[in-house]
């Protein structure tokens, strides 16, 4: 069984075939591009599945379902469920929870059994509560590391964009901007990293997957892993699952 997981996000969409308990074929392209989709996937092998989370749009979606049309095959679009794949949905109203969070919460399950703190990194951040019996318990959204640079630079008159270091005792403006961008995040990890505690959730990792988590982790003084397949793990195994029902059907 040959799945293509494909993860459209606010600043790039990425995707990767999988087959033989491996991603292959993986790629990506700014999202601002979606009309290059048609030709990055015409070398691509044909899927049995296609699973897309997308949080870019109606117009990408639009180009995402003509691309599928090569392979005469209607995608799979996730959304935040109730229950799925071993996982469920604390969320008041599970469908806004965003499909590419929820596919990352499914991905964690199944590549980091036990409690954990799922990290997205991509225009927001978000952080999110994931006991070890599958339950997503909640969790928080805040600006991603670039949002916060530029919000800062768009409204205030003497910031400017330029990037700094995180360091101890930041002296100048980039790296007070960049230094306090990064510990305000590793914060908001640190107090969910509490929470769980302080309602009896013990022994809890932290998961960060998307491009600014390698950065992240160089400012945060707490151990985590970094798994930038975190979103297409999960879109697998929704994949995987609605197959299985469908062949019982």
């Amino acid at each position: 069984m040959r799945i293509l997981a494909v993860d459209a996000g606010n600043s790039r969409v990425k995707w990767a075939l999988y087959e033989n308990a491996a991603f292959t074929d993986q790629g990506w392209l700014a999202t601002n591009e979606p009309q290059r989709l048609d030709a990055e996937w015409k070398s691509l092998a044909a899927p049995d599945s296609v699973v897309i989370a997308n949080v870019a749009g109606h117009a990408v979606g639009a180009y995402l379902k003509f691309a599928c049309r090569r392979w005469r095959l209607a995608p799979t679009w996730v959304s935040g469920q109730a229950q799925q794949c071993g996982v469920s949905n604390a969320y008041d109203n599970p469908e806004q929870l965003g499909p590419d969070r929820w596919a990352a919460l499914i991905g964690a399950h199944v590549a980091a059994p036990g409690n954990c703190v799922v990290v997205c990194m991509g225009t927001a951040t978000t952080i999110d509560a994931l006991t070890g019996n599958g339950a997503f318990l909640g969790g928080m959204i805040l600006p991603g590391l670039d949002m916060m640079h530029s919000l800062l630079a768009s409204k205030t008159a003497r910031l400017g964009s330029e990037r700094g270091e995180v360091v101890s005792f930041p002296r100048s403006t980039p790296d007070a901007i960049t230094t306090g961008a990064a510990r305000a995040t590793c914060g908001a990890i640190e107090h969910m990293l509490g929470e769980m505690q302080r309602n009896g959730h013990d022994d809890v990792s932290v998961i960060v997957t998307g491009g600014a988590a390698p950065a992240l982790a160089a400012a945060c003084r707490f151990p985590m892993v970094l798994d930038d397949t975190l979103v297409l793990q999960g879109l697998v195994r929704i994949g995987e699952e609605t197959i299985s029902k469908s062949n019982m059907s």
